[in-house]
């Protein structure tokens, strides 16, 4: 979504093509995931006629450092110009930040022209790498008609805790626990859980019976609805979003957040650790949460406040798409200069 809706809305407008991303043999665009081949410094070379700008999102976790000194040389030597937008400072499926470093390490200072979300990710790139970022905001997640979609009206308020695949920043336990407690005080408040059946599942790669043990008698006591489900499609995920009158992320560490784009294209307001740069992003709630552990009280007291204020924190359609045709010129306007030097 972040990179399709970098295009402007109105197609006659907008002056850049971006290909797709380039199949591996035996593969279909609707695959799981693969290393994209155009990280490949080979790629390039085969294929440098064939583009103009060379712009980085993500994808480059399956390469190595030497791998992506390899694209920057091959980028380099057929005279084109690399732009990256950095969207995480630390990588949220890494335990350790050192991976993700090395390859910072190699794109931020090769970079012709960088991009971030928020100043904050900014001051931080020009502090570690010496780089100025142009700062540009995360465009609209969710599409019309749902843009403009009404919210549903309901007496119960609903807390929403998604575990997914259990990434690496991911530390629920401590937050259901809290929530679990908390909640039952509050009239008509229910507390939702959702966790990818990889993690509930003895067997698969992603299970966690520490996790699936705990929630299972949370819920068996009553204080958890505890729904277990693959991966949502877009429009389950917009159904669920609008089914939540409040988001818990339990982030331990990590920069920016499509989900809390997500919510804030929804009307769904977000409570959110104070790591990253989340806060930048658009307008939530906070907790502490991170290496020194949950900060119970405030997470408790920001619960409540949520519950007590009720905010209305949704985007506008008019504007997500005044954004989106502002977001469309800055790109363009990024790419003839690096183009031109």
């Amino acid at each position: 979504m972040y990179v399709t809706h970098l295009a402007d809305g109105d197609p006659e407008l907008d002056e850049v093509t971006r290909l797709p991303d380039p199949v591996l043999p035996g593969r279909t665009e609707a695959a799981p995931w693969w290393p994209p081949l155009a990280l490949e410094a080979d790629w390039v070379l085969e294929h440098a006629d064939e583009f103009d700008v060379f712009h980085v999102h993500f994808g480059f976790d399956a390469r190595t450092p030497q791998q992506l000194r390899d694209l920057v040389a091959a980028l380099r030597r057929t005279g084109k110009p690399l732009v990256y937008t950095v969207h995480d400072l630390r990588n949220p499926h890494h335990e350790e930040p050192g991976a993700h470093d090395e390859h910072l390490d190699v794109l931020v200072p090769a970079a012709d022209a960088l991009i971030t979300l928020t100043p904050g990710a900014a001051a931080v790139l020009a502090e570690r790498w010496g780089r100025q970022a142009t700062v540009l905001p995360h465009p609209h997640v969710v599409d019309e008609p749902d843009l403009s979609r009404p919210r549903p009206v309901r007496e119960e308020y609903v807390v929403g805790v998604h575990l997914k695949s259990l990434r690496a920043s991911m530390d629920p336990l401590p937050v259901v626990e809290v929530l679990a407690k908390v909640l039952p005080q509050l009239p008509g408040a229910r507390l939702r859980v959702d966790a990818h059946t990889d993690v509930m599942t003895p067997g698969f790669a992603r299970h966690d019976a520490g996790v699936a043990f705990r929630l299972q008698s949370l819920r068996d006591a009553g204080l958890v609805d505890l729904h277990v489900h693959d991966f949502f499609s877009d429009a389950e995920l917009w159904d669920y979003f609008q089914g939540l009158d409040l988001s818990v992320l339990p982030y331990r560490f990590g920069t920016h957040s499509g989900w809390l784009e997500a919510c804030y294209d929804l009307g769904t307001p977000v409570l959110v650790s104070d790591c990253g740069f989340y806060a930048e992003q658009r307008p939530c709630l906070t907790y502490r949460l991170g290496p020194e552990g949950l900060d119970v009280d405030g997470l408790e007291a920001a619960v409540r406040t949520a519950y007590e204020q009720r905010p209305d924190w949704r985007a506008d359609p008019a504007a997500r798409r005044a954004e989106r045709t502002t977001l469309a010129a800055a790109h363009r306007a990024i790419y003839r200069q690096v183009l031109s030097r």
